[in-house]
């Protein structure tokens, strides 16, 4: 079963041992440098540990974009270790999960982005129902999913 667990003084240490496979480094920033935007943000970021267990597998932080009325999934990744089991369709239903909770200003989005190049990635993001909307930084695309808050007791179909 995975689960979401609040980074902080207690799991940090594990945070920075994750690791990605060679030549993922390009399309995600490590969680060090991620932890520092949560620190320098901690008003709008929630960064996770992804656990599979009782062991960290994965990371990703959660912001609440003020000024667009978003949420965004930044630096998603799973341990090169433990890639290629599932584990990165089941986080992302926890981080979708998770965001449902959360009040939506007027738009209901969730945006990130991703580099067509990372095909394994970006198939996920796609299969999940983001959708790209047209913005590009020549590197990256941006992809949307519209949601509507969860109701109580209500599943996630993954």
């Amino acid at each position: 079963m995975i689960k979401l667990t609040q980074i902080d003084e207690t799991n940090f240490l594990e945070c920075f041992a994750l690791r990605l496979d060679n030549g993922q480094e390009r399309f995600v920033s490590s969680p060090i440098r991620s932890l520092a935007q949560a620190y320098v943000y901690r008003d709008q970021c929630m960064p996770f540990g992804i656990y599979a267990g009782d062991k960290m597998i994965g990371y990703v932080m959660v912001i609440y974009d003020r000024e667009e009325q978003t949420y965004n999934i930044w630096h998603f990744m799973i341990d090169a270790a433990h890639q290629r089991k599932g584990y990165g369709k089941a986080a992302l239903a926890q981080v979708i999960r998770y965001i449902k909770t959360k009040p939506f200003g007027p738009s209901g989005t969730v945006l990130l982005t991703c580099s067509p190049e990372n095909q394994a990635a970006y198939a996920l993001y796609t299969d999940f129902g983001f959708c790209p909307t047209g913005r590009c930084d020549g590197k990256e695309q941006e992809l949307c999913l519209k949601l509507a808050p969860a109701r109580p007791n209500t599943e996630i179909k993954v």
